[in-house]
Parts: C-alpha cells; structure tokens; sequence
C-alpha cells in the first residue's frame, strides 16, 4: 500500500470512528441545504461502470454499540426503508473512503453496500427514481437506509419533506474482459460552463487549460457552446479537476461519461 492509500484508509477511518460523537454527522438537525443553491436539473444520473472497490472504507466496523459487516457480493440486493439527505453541512468533507463530498453530485451513503456501489433509488411516495454512487457510510437512525446527496434528494422531492419511502436496488456492472477493455475505451468530460457567445466561451476554455494544466474544447451546438474539459481516463483525476473547477468558482460543473468505439 503506497503512502497516498495508507494516509486515505486512516482518514476515512478516523472519519467513520468520530461518528459517534454528540455533534455527530449523521444528526442531521443542523444540516442545511445551501442558501443559494444552483440548478441541478442538469445534473445527470450517476453512471454505473466497474469500479474496483477502496481501499477506504471498506472494513467491518462497530459503531454505536452496533457491529457492520459489510456485503461482500452486492448482486442482485435491495431493500426498503427511508431515505434522508446531507448537504451543505458535510459540503467539501471527506467520506468514508477519502473522497470529496460533493452535494451536487449524484451521491449517497449507506451503512453495509462496497464502496464504491452503484444504486437505483426508487422513491414509493411518488415514483421519481435516480441512480446514486455509493462513496460514503450512514445513516444510522432506525428505519433509514439510505443517505442522499442534496442533488439526489432533489431529484427524488426529498429536499422539502426531508425523509421519504423509498426502494433501492444494486446495479451490478461486471469486470470488463480485456477484448472488451480493447474496443471499448471510456473516457470523462467535464462539463463547466453553457453560453451562446463562442468567442468568450473560447477565452474561458483557453484560461481553465492554462490554469489547471488540462485540454479543454468547446462543443457547439445550436448556437449553444459548452465547455469541456478534458478528456480524462482516471475517475478519480476526474473528480479532484472537477474540485478545482469549482474552487474557482463554477459549482455547477460536472462529469460526463463519454465511450468512444475503438
């Protein structure tokens, strides 16, 4: 284990042991969505892909005098319960496994699932369903299975009512073989800004390709030209650019799955 997973399997540790305190980050009392909050009606579904699970987050654990052990073949698992959410309080946090909570991406928690896992949410009040990552562990109130990112809880009319009936179900996506592995070969986009002036579109593409060392291109389309950064073929490199695009300011970037044919 080099010295980059070992520091991310402490914190994410050190991250799940504090839950137990009194200002604990799964009482979600004081929790708040964002006073400003951005459209997130752009905002796609998470994509499920494989992933290998962390190297974070991913141990058995007893929290609250209660014993977690963790689902080792998720295939085929669903379960009902409630749904809550965590937003702007947990904002730029670490999750379980090290990374970087983003309440506007397509996110969730869950006390016993891999991470990461991939997982369609249902919500039985109305019908509304979304595809979440699972990156992060809780909640731990009784009758609740599943922690939904701001994004997600929108999507799913959580937001106003704060917990909801829902049913969710594991999305499996098996190891690709290396003769898949040659045809097929994802890549990721950043999706950072949409406007109908090409020419200031291009100076911005130009300034976040200087200023964060990536490529950028512009996609135009009906008179509409959007920003791109990229492509990247690490998710997770994808992930730490799209926390610098939004340190500078863009909170409404986000990721693109893209698979070109070989």
């Amino acid at each position: 284990m080099n010295q980059k997973h070992l520091f991310l399997s402490v914190v994410a540790a050190s991250i799940l042991a504090g839950c137990s305190s009194s200002s604990s980050r799964y009482d979600l009392d004081d929790d708040t969505a964002p006073k400003a909050p951005i459209s997130v009606e752009h905002i796609e579904d998470a994509i499920p892909q494989y992933e290998p699970y962390s190297l974070g987050g991913n141990s058995n654990y007893t929290l609250r005098g209660n014993d977690y052990e963790i689902i080792k073949d998720p295939k085929g698992f669903t379960e009902k319960g409630q749904a809550s959410w965590y937003g702007k309080k947990f904002h730029g946090h670490l999750t379980s496994n090290g990374e970087v909570y983003d309440m506007y991406s397509m996110t969730a928690a869950h006390k016993t699932l891999p991470i990461p896992s991939y997982v369609k949410v249902t919500n039985t009040d109305n019908g509304k369903s979304t595809i979440v990552r699972v990156n992060d562990r809780g909640p731990f109130h009784e009758g609740r299975i599943i922690d939904l990112s701001y994004a997600a809880a929108y999507k799913l009319d959580v937001i106003k009512t704060g917990t909801a009936n829902v049913e969710i179900e594991v999305i499996t996506v098996e190891r690709p073989s290396a003769e898949h592995k040659v045809q097929k070969l994802p890549s990721y986009r950043i999706q950072v800004a949409t406007s109908k002036y090409e020419d200031r579109s291009r100076t911005l593409a130009e300034e976040l390709s200087q200023k964060l060392s990536v490529d950028s291109f512009i996609d135009s389309n009906n008179k509409t030209h959007r920003v791109f950064l990229g492509p990247f073929n690490d998710y997770k490199l994808t992930q730490e650019a799209l926390e610098q695009v939004k340190l500078l300011g863009f909170d409404s970037a986000f990721i693109r799955k893209h698979t070109a044919t070989k």
